[in-house]
């Protein structure tokens, strides 16, 4: 596997994560606060994360190929 190919597994991983913390943020949201902020700063932190993976992914992408 080269780099972008693992780049882009974690990407979806991360991204399948995200969009679960994120949905039980919204289902806490009217019987559990604290549990729905914990839920959506960790979300938060794991886009920070798919973030910088994509300008990685990027630069990746546009750099030369080397022999």
């Amino acid at each position: 596997m080269d780099r972008i190919e693992v780049i882009k597994s974690n990407q979806a991983l991360l991204n399948k994560r995200y969009k679960e913390l994120m949905e039980i943020a919204y289902n806490f949201r009217q019987t559990d606060s604290a549990l729905s902020d914990i839920s959506e700063y960790k979300a938060i932190k794991l886009l920070n994360k798919l973030n910088r993976l994509k300008y990685l992914s990027r630069e990746l992408a546009q750099s030369p190929v080397q022999s």
